[in-house]
């Protein structure tokens, strides 16, 4: 997920694509026994903990973010990792460092490699610069080292990951334009894939490999088939999932159920979020401002927690394992800003987003749920 960089319209457009898509699926596979990943993508938070932000329990008692993540349900974390960003934050020193905070508490880990110096994402996934001149082969061997030299020194501080992502968001592949899936050739798409694929096992044999896509809005059988077809191995499927940007819950439990029945993998919503106010406490605007972006849901912080509640249930229902919440620790923080290239000043347009307040405090409701 970014901010800023999806195309609001592409995704509207597609709103009856889901629709249509839901009425030629299969009905739900039996229900998971429980969400064993209740995950957070917490990624900026090291950044806003070091300008000074605070954090407090729905009581308003001040104590670490994680701490009151885990009070409400959160067992897993995520964190992005980007190869060389200009704002020194979400690289593999970042991720080394708060990995260690993550672990000493007793939470799971789960790196979600953009292979990019900033975000990627259905709508961009830029090289990064290091490699910018790489072809597919290079890149091959450039995704295999740094997917292996990332985990090996988690692991060797003692923190190795839970599981890995391998690619954000990849709907039409990932390292553009070699990685690139055009004219449904999976070819190269499937040789980097098969690299990160690799490294990890080669690194801890333990951590689970994520493949995740935004496809739920028009289905994600074109892309898992074209991987599988190549040879792509993978543990879970993951898919993005945002009421008004992919559809209806119904559609999405249909989604979940056909591509945990068709792959026979777990599967996991890797995102999800929803306002719980239409206002904007800093410079950039928001991402999302409807006074109720999904039927049956305002932006207020009961409608908030009410929908997230109905993704996990429905999610859960329809076979799910994980569901995670996109940067739940977001708030309007001076100087945490969207943009890796210019971090202290271009704004936060999600911080509406956030289950915590613009004062910092947890926003009453919100619960992970087993």
């Amino acid at each position: 997920m970014t901010a800023h960089g999806t195309s609001r319209a592409g995704r509207a457009a597609a709103f009856l694509s889901v629709l249509a898509l839901s009425a030629t699926l299969p009905a739900p596979a039996a229900s998971a026994a429980s969400l064993t990943m209740r995950g957070a993508d917490v990624s900026t938070v090291q950044r806003a903990l070091e300008l000074g932000a605070k954090y407090y329990d729905a009581n308003g008692t001040a104590r670490d973010p994680l701490d009151v993540l885990q009070g409400v349900g959160v067992n897993y974390v995520r964190l992005r990792i980007w190869n060389n960003p200009r704002s020194g934050y979400n690289n593999k020193a970042k991720v080394l460092q708060y990995a260690k905070t993550v672990k000493a508490k007793g939470l799971k880990l789960l790196v979600d490699f953009h292979y990019s110096d900033t975000w990627a994402d259905p709508g961009k996934q830029a090289k990064p610069a290091a490699w910018a001149n790489h072809g597919i082969s290079q890149l091959q061997t450039d995704v295999y080292n740094y997917t292996y030299d990332v985990c090996n020194s988690l692991k060797a501080q003692g923190t190795a990951p839970d599981s890995v992502q391998i690619g954000n968001e990849i709907n039409t592949g990932m390292l553009w334009d070699d990685g690139r899936v055009v004219n449904s050739n999976f070819t190269n798409l499937g040789r980097l894939l098969k690299a990160g694929y690799n490294a990890t096992k080669a690194c801890n044999q333990s951590t689970q490999v994520i493949i995740h896509t935004a496809n739920v809005r028009t289905g994600p059988r074109w892309f898992y088939d074209g991987i599988r077809a190549q040879g792509v191995q993978w543990d879970i499927t993951a898919l993005s999932y945002y009421c008004y940007w992919h559809g209806s819950m119904s559609a999405m439990a249909g989604v979940v159920a056909d591509v945990r029945s068709r792959y026979g993998k777990p599967v996991v919503l890797a995102e999800t979020a929803y306002p719980y106010t239409t206002a904007n406490h800093d410079g950039t605007a928001n991402v999302i401002s409807a006074a109720q972006p999904c039927a049956g849901y305002p932006a207020t912080p009961a409608g908030q927690a009410a929908n997230f509640t109905a993704v996990q249930n429905t999610a859960r229902n329809a076979g799910a394992i994980g569901v995670f919440y996109w940067e739940p620790t977001w708030h309007a923080v001076r100087g945490n800003g969207w943009d890796p290239a210019d971090i202290a000043n271009s704004g936060n347009g999600w911080e509406n987003q956030a289950v915590f307040d613009r004062t910092g405090r947890l926003l009453p409701g919100i619960r992970w749920t087993s």
